[in-house]
């Protein structure tokens, strides 16, 4: 496999690279509109919700914490995910952008 040249774009390019690629399961957007519902839980509770077994929805949480889409508090024995507001400030400010740049182009 090539090299991604990474290198060769700015730190916000790779950022959102980085967010967009962890959204692209539709069991993560399933984990994040859970979490948007409950504010907050453990990963029992989303294994709970999901069709998929502990191990895969441990995995899909970890890509996301990763990527800084959520992120966990340790209570007990469990970790508490909610979602970081951070990187979904993030997110509103990049798709705003694109949203006001295409209302005043007006092409194609």
């Amino acid at each position: 496999m090539g090299a991604s040249k990474t290198e060769h774009f700015t730190d916000q390019q790779n950022r959102i690279a980085t967010i967009a690629k962890a959204l692209g399961h539709p069991a993560r957007i399933a984990i994040i509109e859970h979490l948007m519902k409950v504010n907050a839980c453990i990963c029992g509770d989303i294994v709970n919700e999901l069709p998929l077994a502990q191990p895969t929805v441990s995995q899909h949480l970890k890509e996301l914490k990763n990527a800084g889409i959520i992120k966990g508090n340790i209570e007990g024995n469990s970790i508490c995910y909610c979602i970081d507001e951070t990187t979904i400030k993030i997110m509103t400010t990049y798709f705003s952008l694109i949203e006001n740049t295409v209302a005043k182009n007006k092409c194609c």
